[in-house]
């Protein structure tokens, strides 16, 4: 079958799935369909083989399992796998998010910005009307009040009118659309720093910065982080006595009879909670991260307050090019604070999104029964595990075939990347399911490019004197638990099984993927100088230049002769160049003063009959 078929039966089969899922009452997404497809191949309980064709028994098959994993009631695996798929498709990095936020703020402002931008009024109440606009968007951009507080609008007006009058939006129609939208902006984040400086005290009394947070971050740091923890904590209690209750059941003197619920569903409940601890841990970071950059652009927000107080002081006029780029600095701490409200804001709807896929597991093994089966045990916690042998450490110098990392000996020993997401690999293995956390200060083994870490050092040796084989298992254990292949984080070893976010819903899974890599090689120019050829050329034009000599040389004979006064001499050729008549034509520059013309007329005054004599004393052209 080729890949093309392949993949078109695999979309028709999620399809089916998919409205099989709808008519039994089960909202379910392609991505979930998609990964269970390949869960349900993948695990060799079902009998599936991926390189053999597809009957159509086989999809028959395929559906009916799927179907019934999908819409299996109160199933903390099932619970698990839709954890991990919307944590997976919800969840992205830092820098994605803050792009996401800019994305739906600009998108959310377009309409009002085309308004502006495309607007071609002219009367007078259109321009009015068309400031109001500006002023609008202003404040929806800024977050800074509502555009529906008139003493807001009242504030922002003033502000855009003390550095853009109603009189220059003639001079902003006839500007391009591109040249309008950075004005735009411009003006948004001036009359922001305006608006900033005036709310610190401007060039008088001062207030707290910490008023100056948006609302939403004011209210939302303490408590969105203490919520985080909170649910960690929880968390973390369940995994602790799932951990001791499975010890309990499946040690040497371990008695399984003591629990009517099967140990299946236990192990299943430990990886849901596990699961969700992960997950909380990542959000938790977030937001510890997101609480530093508060605090820092708290900072930055406090430093350039004074900054401009100073260059504003008592002074009645500033120039513009001094204060407009200490408003700008302003407004983009500004910003920078309201991203971090929002990111805090998706964070916490992830957390609380999350809590429902806990609800299998609470529902199955309530906080009493637990307590009532723990009773007589101890609960451990991950670090009192780790606390417990603080004298075993692996001695590089008796495991020579093998490389180990410690503590003393490695840089960044903290930000190695383990596998099994840092879980011991062989307890795995040893107790068919158990997840117990490894120790790195044990000793961390590097095999085949990748690091591993172990609970106890009797688990380092064993697993380091056959790796292969407990890393195979391993994987067998993934493929009828798939959801431990997300836990776990066994995507490389399972090719054909990718991350959800990066999973299309009509991916092949029954077609080996294609495997590709780069590859370079080298090799000397000239491995032997006897074979380079001195003759060669690899110029074009050279060639022709030679074969022309060649075809000329033909057609020609040479003759030479010798005589006496020719004989120990040689001939001397000169070429000179006569000397050449030449002329050159250029203008030249006259000039001409006329004289100032002169007329005195006698006898004006004093006579009352006398008469007017008239004297021209303009001097000669010819003097």
């Amino acid at each position: 079958m080729s890949r093309a078929r392949a993949e078109s039966v695999i979309k028709n089969i999620i399809g089916e799935i998919v409205t099989q899922c709808a008519r039994r009452g089960h909202a379910v997404s392609d991505t979930l369909v998609a990964f269970m497809v390949k869960a349900v191949v993948l695990d060799p309980r079902n009998g599936f083989n991926v390189d053999r064709t597809l009957t159509k028994q086989d999809v028959q098959k395929l559906e009916e399992l799927c179907l019934d994993k999908l819409t299996e009631k109160c199933s903390p695996s099932l619970d698990t796998i839709k954890m991990q798929v919307y944590f997976d498709m919800n969840y992205t990095s830092r820098r994605e998010f803050l792009d996401e936020i800019h994305r739906v703020l600009e998108s959310r402002l377009s309409t009002v910005s085309r308004e502006i931008t495309d607007s071609r009024v002219t009367r007078r109440e259109e321009l009015d009307a068309l400031y109001r606009k500006i002023v609008t968007y202003i404040l929806l951009r800024s977050g800074m009040g509502s555009p529906t507080d008139s003493n807001t609008v009242q504030e922002a007006t003033a502000a855009l009118q003390s550095i853009f009058p109603p009189a220059e939006l003639a001079a902003f129609m006839v500007l391009l659309k591109k040249d309008k939208e950075q004005q735009l902006n411009e003006l948004t984040m001036i009359v922001t720093g305006i608006r900033l400086f005036n709310k610190a005290g401007g060039k008088g009394e001062e207030i707290d910065l910490h008023e100056l947070m948006p609302a939403v971050l004011h209210e939302a740091l303490p408590v969105i982080s203490k919520g985080i923890e909170n649910q960690l904590n929880v968390s973390q209690s369940l995994v602790w006595k799932y951990t001791a209750l499975l010890e309990k059941l499946t040690g040497p003197d371990g008695q399984s009879g003591e629990c009517d619920v099967p140990l299946v569903l236990l192990k299943q409940a430990l990886y849901n909670v596990r699961q969700h601890e992960v997950f909380l841990k990542i959000l938790l970071a977030d937001a510890c991260l997101c609480a530093k950059h508060v605090d820092v652009l708290q900072t930055e927000l406090s430093s350039q307050m004074k900054r401009l107080k100073e260059t504003v002081k008592s002074k009645s006029a500033v120039p513009t090019t001094k204060v407009f780029p200490l408003f700008k600095a302003l407004s983009q701490l500004w910003f920078g604070l309201q991203d971090e409200a929002e990111l805090l804001k998706i964070l916490n709807n992830i957390m609380l999104n999350l809590q429902p896929f806990l609800a299998s597991q609470a529902k199955i093994f309530s906080e009493a029964y637990l307590n009532g089966l723990l009773e007589g045990s101890e609960v451990k916690t991950d670090q009192q595990r780790m606390s417990e042998s603080p004298d075993e450490r692996i001695n590089p110098a008796e495991m020579k075939p093998q490389e180990w990392f410690l503590p003393e000996t490695t840089a960044s020993f903290t930000e190695l990347p383990l596998q099994y997401n840092g879980v011991c690999g062989y307890t795995l293995v040893n107790t068919d399911g158990l997840l117990l956390p490894g120790n790195p200060h044990i000793g961390v083994l590097k095999h085949k490019e990748r690091l591993y870490v172990f609970s106890s050092k009797e688990a380092a040796l064993k697993f380091a004197s056959s790796p292969d084989d407990f890393i195979t298992e391993v994987a067998e254990k993934a493929k009828r638990s798939s959801e431990l292949i997300q836990l776990l984080k066994l995507h490389r070893q399972f090719s054909c099984i990718s991350p959800y976010s990066e999973m299309q819903p009509g991916e092949s899974l029954l077609v080996k993927p294609i495997t590709k890599c780069e590859s370079g090689t080298q090799t000397d120019i000239h491995p032997l100088e006897t074979n380079i050829v001195k003759s060669y050329e690899w110029n074009e034009w050279e060639l022709r230049k030679k074969a022309i000599k060649l075809a000329n040389l033909r057609t020609k004979v040479t003759h030479s002769t010798q005589t006496g006064l020719s004989h120990m001499r040689r001939e001397n050729v000169t070429q000179t160049w006569l000397p050449k008549d030449a002329t050159c034509q250029c203008k030249r520059d006259g000039e001409s003063n006329v004289p100032k013309p002169q007329i005195y007329l006698a006898g004006l005054r004093g006579q009352k009959d006398g008469h007017v004599v008239k004297t021209n004393l303009t001097r000669s052209v010819d003097e």
